[in-house]
């Protein structure tokens, strides 16, 4: 596929991967000068921005063009299920260089739109313009019954603190495609996790109907980073046992806590739970493990049990783009 000669057959490639439109409440999408949007009645719109960029986020170089377009929408629809919601549309705002609106566009499209479809959101609109690199900002309607949100801010002393599937594999997956050479092998789970995640909606919106979680939010950052923002919000703080980890089998267990601890990209959900409902949480849902790490405190800060059996403050160590 030859680069694109203009702006307009850049919207029109981008258009003709995703029409047409199936969401009924989009009144208007594609083609006007925004698009037209109608929640459900008795539905709050849930609203998020994400975004990718290139040499931030993903590198041209090693990550496969249809794993770009995976990730930019699940990454974002991650936010979405972090509250309990269900995505339901999305913003594309794109900036490319013209070598990458050849080859490299079609299979960035043809990731995000089978992420659109996984998803059961559908592109609304959004903007294209040149850039140096590749600038990727998604940002995704979603919606939720009133009244059945989960916030961060909702976790109380006492309760015991969740996280969904395994921690860390997602940052090992980063390591091992910064020294592949070649093709990337998908097969590989941490490899797989790492390029294309997958936001935990049915999960969050199973929490949230049944009002088992008090306070949610997904694992981005690294659970240092992430932990840390739930107790603030809330107002509390928290203990963790490293013993409990859902760390990655095979790797020393050390390497695998530090992982688990501070590795990010993971998009899982971190969730409190009140002792009260742990007889309607299960152990597994939908084949997904749910793990017990720790408990909410009165005691404000992240603390974690050391080696010797002390209570240690936890290191912050996750992803973030500003730490010096």
């Amino acid at each position: 596929m030859k680069p694109l000669r203009d702006e307009d057959a850049l919207v029109k490639e981008i258009a003709r991967h995703f029409l047409p439109n199936r969401e009924r409440r989009l009144r208007l999408g594609i083609g006007d000068d925004a698009a037209l949007w109608e929640p459900r009645p008795g539905f709050a719109s849930i609203l998020t921005s994400d975004w990718f960029l290139e040499g931030s986020h993903f590198l041209r170089e090693k990550h496969p063009p249809d794993s770009v377009g995976w990730k930019c929408l699940a990454r974002a629809a991650s936010d979405i299920a972090a509250m309990g919601g269900t995505p339901r549309c999305f913003l594309l705002n794109l900036g490319l260089p013209p070598a990458a609106t050849g080859k490299w566009l079609k299979s960035f499209l043809g990731g995000l739109r089978r992420a659109a479809k996984s998803l059961d959101c559908v592109l609304a609109g959004g903007d294209t313009t040149r850039s140096k690199r590749i600038l990727i900002s998604v940002t995704v309607i979603g919606q939720i019954r009133e009244g059945q949100e989960v916030l961060r801010s909702g976790a109380r002393p006492g309760d015991l603190l969740y996280v969904s599937g395994t921690l860390g594999e997602a940052e090992l997956g980063l390591r091992l495609l910064r020294k592949q050479r070649g093709n990337v092998n998908p097969r590989n789970a941490a490899m797989r996790k790492h390029l294309y995640p997958e936001p935990r909606v049915a999960l969050g919106r199973w929490l949230a109907e049944r009002k088992l979680a008090t306070a949610m939010m997904d694992v981005s950052d690294g659970l240092s980073n992430d932990l840390p923002r739930m107790c603030a919000a809330s107002g509390v703080g928290a203990l963790i046992d490293p013993g409990k980890l859902p760390v990655l089998p095979g790797i020393p267990t050390d390497s695998a806590r530090r992982l688990a601890l501070h590795g990010g990209d993971d998009y899982e959900l971190l969730f409190t739970v009140s002792p009260g409902n742990l007889a309607s949480l299960s152990a597994n849902i939908r084949k997904l493990r749910l793990t017990q790490i720790g408990k909410i405190t009165k005691e404000l800060g992240v603390r974690i049990i050391g080696s010797a059996g002390k209570l240690e403050p936890l290191r912050v160590a996750g992803w973030d783009p500003f730490r010096q």
